[in-house]
């Protein structure tokens, strides 16, 4: 099987295609994988987030010209439907020069010019949607779709009947290895002779660029939240450096216990591991590397972000594995929740059972076999 990969944009949409690639490649109970790496191509924007992720796991990456036209001026809306074309004649070249059997496409606008010129080939596509709501750009796509896969049984009434398949989020297969949150936190450096691994550990993130009503809300009330737990605290690139300065101001005994990152890569899935609570946004990850942790969350939606957001938030809170502050209350509400939340240990056992009953181990097979019956 020759296969093609499209997305890019978020996290959201690269590390699930990577789970379903680690499933492909890797031998696993076979003898031998089921696709060779050179035999897998990854279309994204040039300058999109992608492009290192990809590379650093091994995929041949072809960039193409690509923009959103959402929220745009008209001027800035031309531009974008001229990137556009441009994208669609060099996506129609990499699928004439690479053939490929079938196309996987996860979302963001790097999508639509691979996913018509596919479709123009006769390529067999699939698309997969990690949010619960899809957005502008897969209610589009989904049309020139043979398959549809989802996260959730609530998002099969948005395509057509029989399109879609519910598959469940892949997530990296860390994850799934083990669930011992002491390993975690000795790996991570947060363990002391004095307290073990006994200690509540809080992670806050909001993805690779950070949230800046969530990071504010934190360092104000971080002396606080010190009492309480450690913290891992993923700031995102633009606030890492004021945070930061924050971190240097405390006392020493506080700075050992508040651990400030730009960004986790390597040591996301320890970090989940070992977190008794997580504060994040409601990006489409959240939807499978929570539940796979079994880690009880407070989801702040980010507010810009059309409704998929929302719907994620809503889904795992509805679910009882979550509570929500909405961003204009982040200020408000977000330090008091967190220590209701650490204090509650019933609660959040009731909430970890929640969050674990939503797992789906076995999303990437599940979307491998649909790929390989669309190739065949």
């Amino acid at each position: 099987m020759r296969l093609m990969i499209s997305g890019g944009g978020t996290g959201g949409h690269v590390y699930p295609a990577l789970a379903v690639v680690a499933y492909l490649v890797g031998p696993g109970e076979r003898s031998t994988p089921s696709v060779a790496p050179s035999a897998i191509c990854w279309v994204g924007s040039h300058n999109g987030m992608e492009k290192a992720l990809v590379e650093r796991n091994g995929i041949p990456f072809m960039g193409i010209t690509a923009s959103g036209l959402r929220g745009r001026g008209p001027f800035q809306a031309t531009r974008g439907m001229i990137a556009l074309a441009r994208g669609f004649i060099q996506a129609r070249r990499l699928v004439s020069t690479f053939r490929p059997d079938v196309l996987f496409a996860t979302g963001g606008y790097v999508c639509a010019p691979v996913v018509l010129a596919a479709w123009l080939a006769h390529i067999p596509v699939l698309i997969y949607l990690p949010d619960v709501e899809p957005g502008l750009t897969i209610r589009f796509l989904a049309r020139f779709a043979r398959r549809v896969a989802v996260t959730t049984a609530a998002s099969v009434r948005f395509f057509r009947p029989g399109q879609a398949v519910v598959t469940g989020y892949p997530v990296r297969q860390a994850l799934w290895a083990h669930h011992d949150p002491i390993s975690a936190r000795k790996r991570l450096g947060l363990t002391s002779p004095t307290l073990g691994g006994e200690e509540r550990v809080l992670l806050v993130m909001g993805g690779s660029q950070g949230a800046r009503s969530i990071n504010r809300a934190i360092c104000d009330g971080v002396e606080e939240l010190l009492a309480e737990a450690q913290i891992i605290h993923l700031t995102g690139r633009r606030d890492v450096e004021w945070v930061r300065e924050r971190w240097a101001a405390l006392p020493d005994a506080l700075r050992a216990r508040y651990h400030v990152h730009d960004y986790l890569e390597e040591e996301m899935a320890d970090a989940l591991l070992a977190a008794d609570l997580v504060v994040a946004r409601a990006g489409a990850s959240t939807l499978g590397e929570l539940p796979a942790a079994g880690v009880p969350s407070i989801l702040v939606p980010y507010p810009y972000a059309g409704a998929h957001q929302w719907a994620n938030a809503n889904f795992l809170a509805g679910a009882g594995a979550a509570v929500i502050v909405p961003d204009h209350m982040v200020d408000s509400q977000l330090v008091a929740t967190v220590i209701s939340l650490l204090q509650d240990a019933p609660r959040r056992e009731t909430m970890r059972r929640a969050m674990r009953g939503l797992a789906q181990p076995d999303a990437a097979e599940r979307i491998a076999r649909e790929l390989k019956e669309l190739a065949a």
